[in-house]
């Protein structure tokens, strides 16, 4: 059975990203990003789930960290709804929970449950840990915010669902394995992802850059981050529409080229619907 890897434990978003983009395959919970890169790497995954940012919360900054060692390739996207569920043992009710545990960017978007409902927020490692934990704990007082799979591997009942202060609450993950798999060249809607350092030269960037605005191509992501813990040398993240197999793509490449240090091709990947849909409103 093809197998994909993914950071956390059986019931986390990540988990239930891979069962929606993979119906039918395996899932590998992985103690860290690194482990699921391994995992690829090793053979023992087809592929890694990895989230790269989310609609409230922004980039995941491990992930840019990694990706441009990890011997990895980007092969696809996908983009996963998070709906959390208040979760708690049987017996418990409503009336009988006083605190909700859960990963911190969790508790923070269910702020108005807490609120409401004047539980004091516990922090635990991840979602699904924290389902496990109350699971294991049992009890009418403890009840945990994660996601609906979760409820269903550790046996709790949904107590609510959909609990999140914001409607459009969504994680984008990249989907990552040891060969690139480049849709052919004059697919629609495809996403190139890559990184690079500018050389040390005034306007760098915007010459850097400059390519794409000429030949008509789209970015769709321009990111800096530290790298090395040096504060003057700063890497940029980038994302463009088009396949660079694509003379107009190619062009912007080459120029980028000129201007840029240790450019690397992260992959080239078809978008995720739910990009398309969201570029059409």
């Amino acid at each position: 059975m093809p197998t994909i890897a993914f950071q956390g434990v059986p019931g986390a978003y990540s988990d239930l990203a891979c069962r929606h983009a993979y119906p039918g395959w395996a899932t590998l919970p992985s103690a860290s990003f690194e482990e699921a890169m391994r995992a690829v790497r090793a053979g023992r995954a087809d592929l890694a789930m990895l989230p790269c940012e989310n609609s409230l919360a922004g980039r995941v900054p491990d992930i840019h960290r990694l990706l441009p060692d990890s011997g990895l390739h980007v092969v696809g996207e996908h983009f996963e709804r998070v709906i959390h569920c208040l979760l708690a043992p049987e017996g418990a009710t409503e009336a009988t929970i006083k605190r909700a545990h859960s990963h911190p960017m969790a508790l923070g978007q269910v702020l108005n449950i807490l609120r409401d409902m004047k539980l004091d927020a516990v922090i635990e490692a991840d979602t699904a840990g924290a389902a496990k934990i109350i699971a294991e704990k049992g009890g009418v007082e403890d009840a945990a915010i994660a996601s609906s799979l979760a409820a269903e591997i550790y046996g709790l009942k949904v107590l609510r669902h959909g609990v999140e202060d914001a409607a459009h609450n969504t994680t984008r993950f990249y989907v990552m394995a040891n060969a690139p798999k480049p849709p052919p060249v004059g697919t629609p809607h495809c996403v190139t992802s890559f990184v690079f350092r500018c050389k040390s030269i005034p306007a760098a960037l915007y010459k850097a850059l400059g390519g794409f605005a000429t030949n008509g191509i789209n970015l769709t992501k321009l990111e800096s981050y530290m790298l090395d813990g040096r504060f003057t040398a700063v890497q940029f993240l980038c994302e463009a529409d088009g396949h660079p197999g694509e003379p107009a793509m190619a062009r912007a490449i080459e120029e980028l080229r000129f201007f840029a240090v240790d450019l690397k091709m992260l992959g080239t990947y078809a978008a995720h619907p739910y990009r398309i849909e969201n570029e059409s409103n």
